[in-house]
């Protein structure tokens, strides 16, 4: 494995790694307007939701790496400290990326990009009609981080409309991610689409799972059965029964053949017949 300290390196090879190591990330298609009113929007990738009560998005415009300049969302939070917070999905990426480019102070990034203005209701910035999620926010605080080139600028952002298109909820009101189809970004020039890898893990919190250290020796040390393998067999509240594991005849001969075919099974997130599988005699 190769170990650096970050002081041992130039900050663009530690950013890049930085923003290759933690991805997917979420990105947050910011709007603001300046002291005299005028128009900009930016995506951001260093963001996230950090509360629920009071509602709190941060997002960091970091200084530029290359030159140490700030960025003009950065300026027009300091002056008005309002901002909308627009999701991106994929039928916006492309004008979303377009937008992210360094125009001159003044210019339209709505103009430039296509996207439509829409007025907001509470706050000053214009809402991107074409986002299925914009968040109007006043920002509570701006956190400085560094003076340097790379350094961010946490703008600590409370919700206080959110708009959502009906397009994408359920039968049920809630956001359906899969309608949703957001974009996330990783390093370099690559993006992510969720949509293409959604999948489900039943949450601990919903029950007691016996644990990794609780497994049979055997199945614990298997040289077949992965560690996610290993979870999905230690989230389970209790073993099969005695009975359980009579009344089932799986025909395997040897621990090998057993260990093989509960590995298919929890592929299938079969777990309780990956269980007798394992435990049958």
């Amino acid at each position: 494995m190769k170990s650096f300290a970050p002081k041992d390196l130039t900050t663009p090879q530690l950013h890049s790694y930085l923003l290759s190591a933690v991805a997917p990330r979420p990105i947050a298609f910011a709007s603001t307007i300046d002291a005299e009113g005028k128009p900009n929007l930016s995506p951001f990738s260093f963001f996230n939701v950090f509360s629920a009560n009071p509602p709190i998005l941060i997002f960091s415009p970091a200084r530029r790496v290359r030159d140490n300049t700030t960025k003009h969302t950065l300026e027009n939070v300091e002056a008005v400290k309002e901002v909308v917070i627009n999701v991106v999905n994929h039928d916006i990426v492309q004008q979303m990326s377009l937008s992210s480019t360094e125009y001159a102070l003044g210019v339209n990034e709505f103009t430039k990009a296509g996207l439509t203005m829409l007025k907001s209701d509470v706050v000053k910035p214009f809402r991107v009609a074409e986002s299925p999620v914009q968040m109007e926010c006043k920002v509570n605080e701006i956190v400085k981080l560094g003076t340097e080139g790379g350094a961010g600028n946490l703008i600590i952002c409370e919700v206080v409309k959110m708009h959502i298109n009906e397009a994408v909820l359920d039968d049920n009101g809630a956001i359906d991610q899969v309608k949703l189809d957001l974009v996330s970004r990783a390093g370099g020039s690559f993006y992510s689409r969720a949509k293409s890898g959604f999948f489900e893990i039943p949450k601990p919190l919903s029950t007691l799972g016996i644990g990794v250290d609780a497994l049979p020796e055997d199945i614990r040390n298997s040289t077949i059965l992965s560690g996610n393998d290993l979870g999905l067999l230690a989230n389970v509240e209790k073993l099969p029964s005695k009975n359980e594991i009579k009344a089932f005849n799986c025909g395997f001969k040897n621990q090998t053949e057993k260990h093989q075919e509960a590995k298919r099974l929890l592929e299938s997130e079969m777990v309780t017949e990956a269980w007798l599988t394992l435990l049958s005699e």
